[in-house]
């Protein structure tokens, strides 16, 4: 039996919520699920293994939402999903400006949400 052994609790995306690489300000794919400290991004780009990325994404349903949340990311594994052209990737935050994380904090904590 394989056990899971994750810090922070995980918020699964009902709605699609598209991720753009703010670097290229190309759509790379879409929120999985999230936490205060990474996410899993069904990617719809190819992206490359070990890297950094700087992302930005919009909570639609985040209280008091103020602006996109944009984060320093480190891409740690990817895999294929059953869809030709995508990939499941996981993702740890490295950086994001203080008010986005009490945003992101806002969310996780609001109600109706569902977690893996």
């Amino acid at each position: 039996m394989i056990e899971e052994f994750r810090r922070t609790r995980r918020r699964r995306i009902v709605d699609t919520v598209q991720v753009v690489d703010t670097m290229t300000d190309a759509v790379i794919g879409h929120l999985s699920n999230l936490s205060e400290t990474g996410m899993l991004l069904i990617a719809s780009a190819p992206l490359a293994d070990d890297a950094l990325y700087q992302l930005r994404f919009s909570l639609l349903d985040a209280p008091h939402r103020v602006s996109p949340i944009e984060v320093g990311a480190h891409l740690l594994w990817q895999d294929k999903t059953s869809v030709p052209g995508q990939t499941w990737t996981g993702f740890r935050f490295i950086t994001m400006l203080e008010s986005e994380l009490l945003q992101l904090r806002q969310w996780l904590d609001s109600p109706g949400g569902s977690y893996a």
